[in-house]
């Protein structure tokens, strides 16, 4: 039951990522389009805010996420918890190739601009950027959860939504992606966790661990009080 209740969550995460992938199937609709055009225009009038969005999206871009997930995944084995730091690196690492086989498979291109203030490789849908920022803040919060008072944790989650958007939105921006790209790649980056937190969840309890919400407590609390104890 609680693996049938899981999936469901999980399937309707994924409701907006199919309409939107037939939306990235189609011509380029008016959300899109009109996104891009105005905020190509602002970018081009507006240097200065343009130089700073570059930075902030190299800043929190796929790799800067994919090391610190795999250092901290390199920590906790050093603490001798190996399912948790088998936990991160698979859903970073499944997230981001999903992601990149989705590109591939949808091919959809890029926005093409007059006097383009950026450029980036590869297919459109979905924005890379917008699936790694979601999985690395995502993961690194459920990580750090544990070690956080109730206050800690609400500020926790909303830096995190607060890089997400902002990441998302530099991409938009700077007119290498449209805007179903970047909510796209949000979608798919919280399905990931989503369904990863909840096989892990599962496996606790069937090693007779107490129920917890990952989004709340952490994917793993016991793990904070096995090093306070260990200490």
């Amino acid at each position: 039951m609680r693996l049938t209740l899981a999936s469901v969550a999980v399937a309707l995460v994924m409701i907006p990522f199919t309409l939107l992938l037939v939306v990235a199937k189609m011509p380029v609709n008016g959300l899109d389009a009109e996104a891009a055009r105005y905020l190509h225009e602002y970018a081009l009038t507006h240097p200065g805010v343009t130089r700073f969005l570059i930075v902030w999206t190299d800043l929190f871009g796929p790799w800067p996420w994919r090391i610190a997930v795999i250092a901290y995944a390199a920590w906790l084995l050093y603490k001798g918890a190996p399912r948790l730091a088998a936990w991160a690196v698979t859903t970073i690492t499944v997230g981001g190739l999903l992601g990149l086989a989705l590109k591939i498979v949808v091919a959809r291109a890029r926005p093409h601009l007059p006097d383009p203030v950026a450029l980036a490789p590869g297919d459109s849908f979905p924005s890379g950027h917008a699936v790694n920022v979601t999985l690395g803040a995502g993961v690194l919060v459920l990580l750090v959860l544990p070690l956080l008072p109730r206050w800690g944790r609400v500020v926790a989650w909303a830096a995190a939504c607060f890089v997400v958007l902002s990441v998302g939105y530099t991409r938009i921006a700077l007119g290498v992606h449209w805007v179903s790209d970047v909510v796209a790649g949000i979608v798919l980056g919280v399905a990931v966790i989503a369904a990863t937190a909840a096989a892990f969840e599962t496996w606790r309890r069937e090693e007779g661990r107490r129920p917890v919400s990952p989004p709340v407590e952490g994917v793993e609390p016991e793990f904070v009080k096995a090093s306070d104890e260990k200490k």
